[in-house]
């Protein structure tokens, strides 16, 4: 057997190690066949969050694509500037002691998370959206590969957004981006003291007038309907999303907008999913952020 074939059947085992995958794994490189909770009771009150710092970029664990399971995956050129929302789920026993994508050992008592496509190592801060926790990891594994989830966190991330009894929970995902001279930055701007998650409203100073990419919901004299559709589409989609109060000439309006979107192939298709799902009113338009 060549060394190129083994080292083609190790990356696609590494690959596989997240614990939310969409078939069970009864690979003998685990002892156990489903991912479960550590025994006994574990403390997460006082683990603290990882830190982030600098690290320089790695070739390890960031191919792109990549293909798991028949689909294929892409990761980002850079972290900076991302935030989404969407199920965040946990993995933890099963995979306690292996190897994560980058080549790092898993430790489901470590504040570490998997993710598809940011970019590894880096750091990102959790938001459970239920409950206003938040978390910051270092994302050090792929995955997770199930369903329309959007991150795996450590168990012991879990524990601490309160969410490890239920398996899944609605978060927001930010990411951190050092650079060499430590500088920080959160979602693409100067990290911020407060804890609050972060919103479409402040991906961008509003001083500043850029435009950017949205698709319309709905626009109304009220705020009140405005609200009630935005929570609809939340339930929809987990693309950012805002109600914008502007003043015109016929007086104030609330406009029901989802993004920003990085791209115009991006925003539609979003708006094809939206009116999939009985947003048939949707317009797509440049706006400021």
């Amino acid at each position: 057997m060549t060394r190129t074939f083994l080292l083609v059947i190790a990356g696609a085992l590494v690959l596989a190690g997240c614990a939310s995958s969409p078939e069970p794994d009864h690979s003998s490189r685990y002892t156990l066949s489903q991912d479960r909770a550590p025994t006994g009771s574990f403390d997460a009150s006082g683990l603290q969050d990882a830190k982030p710092r600098y690290e320089e970029p790695r070739r390890a664990g960031n191919k792109s694509p990549y293909n798991v399971w028949g689909k294929e995956y892409w990761v980002r050129e850079s972290n900076d500037g991302y935030v989404q929302r969407g199920t965040a789920s946990w993995y933890g026993e099963k995979f306690h002691g292996h190897n994560t994508s980058n080549g790092e050992v898993f430790d489901m008592y470590e504040m570490t998370a998997a993710h598809k496509s940011l970019r590894i190592p880096g750091y990102a801060r959790v938001t459970n959206l239920d409950n206003g926790r938040s978390v910051i990891v270092r994302v050090n594994d792929r995955g997770p590969f199930h369903g329309d989830r959007l991150i795996d966190l450590s168990y012991a991330a879990a524990k601490k957004l309160g969410y490890q009894g239920r398996g899944t929970a609605r978060v927001e995902v930010a990411a951190i981006t050092v650079k060499p001279d430590g500088s920080m930055t959160l979602a693409g701007k100067p990290f911020p003291d407060a804890g609050a998650p972060v919103d479409a409203e402040r991906l961008a100073d509003p001083g500043t007038g850029n435009e950017a990419l949205f698709v319309q919901l709905g626009s109304f004299s009220q705020r009140n309907p405005a609200e009630a559709l935005m929570d609809r589409a939340r339930r929809a989609v987990a693309n950012p999303m805002r109600v914008r109060e502007i003043e015109t000439a016929s007086g104030r309006f609330h406009r029901v907008q989802v993004g920003p979107f990085r791209d115009e192939d991006e925003a539609l298709r979003t708006q094809s999913l939206l009116e999939n799902q009985g947003f048939g009113q949707s317009i797509l338009l440049t706006d400021t952020h």
